[in-house]
């Protein structure tokens, strides 16, 4: 009897910590964000033009980033007309996503402020939602439009130095290639 009021006891002492723990949302804390749908290291890798894995499609499926093969540039044995064509792939890639990271910021900073300020309506909801996936969809471009043109500078032994050098496996069933590789 006394197991049996101890039992009860014990979960009806648990309930309300449980269903706290259930109820508790995990964007608490994020509320104080300055822009609520960013963090600050979101916001810092968007100003410094970081890949923040918007070219996954392509760095695993054995097209390099240029950043990456310059880091690796004496294992890959890259030539100095390689090294050049691969600074100037990354600085424009750089360029273009620091500035559409800044575009994004600016237009996320706007869209919380309508909803801070009770603002918002719906034509300016639906313009800015696009505009952001427009920047988003334009800075994921960027860095993928980098990853295509940097398999077009590193040899076949180099790009499968450089899966290796990264840590990735060899695929078995790739797909045939359709473009040559161009070999400097």
């Amino acid at each position: 009897m006394w197991k049996i009021l101890w039992g009860s006891i014990a979960i009806l002492m648990m309930a309300p910590l449980a269903i706290a723990q259930h109820g508790h949302s995990p964007y608490a804390g994020q509320e104080r964000r300055a822009i609520k749908a960013l963090s600050e290291e979101e916001m810092q890798a968007l100003l410094s033009g970081q890949g923040m894995e918007l070219a996954k499609a392509a760095e695993l499926n054995h097209y390099p980033g240029p950043r990456h093969v310059l880091d690796l540039a004496t294992p890959l044995q890259i030539s100095e007309p390689q090294r050049a064509e691969t600074q100037q792939i990354y600085d424009r890639m750089h360029q273009e996503a620091v500035r559409f990271g800044a575009l994004l910021i600016d237009k996320e900073r706007e869209l919380d402020h309508l909803f801070a300020t009770e603002t918002v309506d719906a034509q300016t909801l639906q313009h800015l939602t696009k505009h952001i996936a427009q920047l988003q969809g334009d800075l994921r471009l960027a860095h993928l439009q980098a990853h295509v043109e940097m398999k077009r500078v590193l040899s076949r032994e180099q790009i499968d130095t450089y899966g290796a050098l990264r840590g990735y496996t060899v695929s078995t069933g790739a797909v045939p290639q359709s473009e040559p590789h161009h070999h400097r």
